[in-house]
């Protein structure tokens, strides 16, 4: 490449990866150290560090794409990568280049590995599954035409479950267990019946990253900017929350022409309306309950987990479900 390519390249990756609080990159290292139950070697290292870079990018190649579509100002403090002096729509390449750099190194690492097929295919399905959910997240709540009629909890359901638990969630742990040679199918000799360990994460995490959801949603309605690090704008920007479908699931005539009448339009006054309709919901109560609910349901379904040598571990689910529990920001 041209020096001058070579060098914007370089200033796309620093400028877009290296700058958010990086766990999903560091989950696939903490899951390959619980699943091996020893600190790894540098070779291990190096191969989940890689693979844990490789979700980081994902994340980057999304969030430059999202900020375009969704003509966001800021990310991670700093002003969107399209807005920087001259890039504009040259961030659409650099989107592109993002993601391809997962695949190079991918094949550099990994080209001789039993499992590298398997990984190639779970980073294409992931990314698939994402841009699905960003689809029907763009169709159901576009900034410039509200249409509450359009929005649910299972609409809302859908749309985490694709657009932020399989990649945030499901990808590294499963990344960690092709890297650890864990198998699609086993069994323990305490038991005859098959052990699927992808499908069992996948059945866990999947809940565990729309809770995840429903904690940001909430955060961002509740929060204050000095606790989360942000300015709350998911009311002003039409968003498919978990705090609006739940509104309008409990919502009498009159409480939804309210809704109808301010959610979404660009004032503040209207979003203090909207604030005050649920607090009078009580969404606050309903949150609580709900988090205590799903706590109690995910730790019921980790403590099912038959745990066996080289294989899957509680830890990895616990240790998840542990960070994210009753955070506040």
């Amino acid at each position: 490449m041209p020096k001058d390519a070579a060098e914007w390249y370089e200033r796309n990756l620093e400028y877009n990866v290296p700058g958010g609080k990086l766990n999903r990159g560091m989950s696939v290292v903490d899951t390959v150290e619980i699943l091996k139950g020893r600190t790894l070697n540098d070779d291990e290292y190096l191969k989940a560090a890689v693979l844990g870079w490789g979700v980081e990018l994902l994340q980057a190649f999304f969030l430059v794409s999202d900020d375009m579509m969704d003509s966001s100002i800021t990310r991670r403090g700093q002003p969107c990568w399209y807005r920087v002096p001259r890039v504009g729509s040259i961030a659409i390449n650099d989107a592109f280049m993002l993601e391809a750099a997962i695949y190079y190194l991918l094949k550099k690492h990994f080209r001789s590995e039993s499992y590298y097929v398997d990984i190639l295919e779970l980073f294409l399905e992931t990314s698939y599954q994402t841009e699905m959910g960003q689809l029907i997240d763009l169709i159901t709540a576009p900034e410039d035409e509200v249409d509450l009629s359009k929005f649910s909890l299972k609409k809302h359901s859908l749309i985490v479950i694709y657009k932020t638990a399989f990649y945030s969630f499901y990808l590294p742990v499963a990344l960690a267990l092709y890297m650890c040679h864990v198998p699609t199918e086993y069994t323990l000799p305490s038991s005859p019946t098959p052990i699927r360990p992808y499908d069992l994460a996948k059945s866990i995490l999947i809940p565990l990253g729309e809770y995840f959801q429903v904690q940001d949603d909430f955060l961002d309605f509740s929060g204050t900017p000095e606790q989360i690090g942000k300015i709350g704008t998911d009311i002003l920007d039409n968003k498919c929350s978990w705090c609006i479908n739940t509104a309008l699931s409990l919502a009498t005539p009159e409480q939804r022409k309210l809704l109808d009448d301010n959610y979404g339009r660009k004032d503040k006054e209207c979003e203090a309306k909207v604030k005050a309709l649920f607090e009078e919901l009580k969404l606050r109560e309903i949150y609580a309950a709900y988090e205590q609910k799903v706590y109690g349901e995910l730790n019921g379904m980790i403590a099912t987990i038959p745990e066996g040598e080289g294989n899957l571990k509680r830890e990895v689910f616990t240790s998840f479900l542990g960070k994210i529990y009753q955070r506040q920001k």
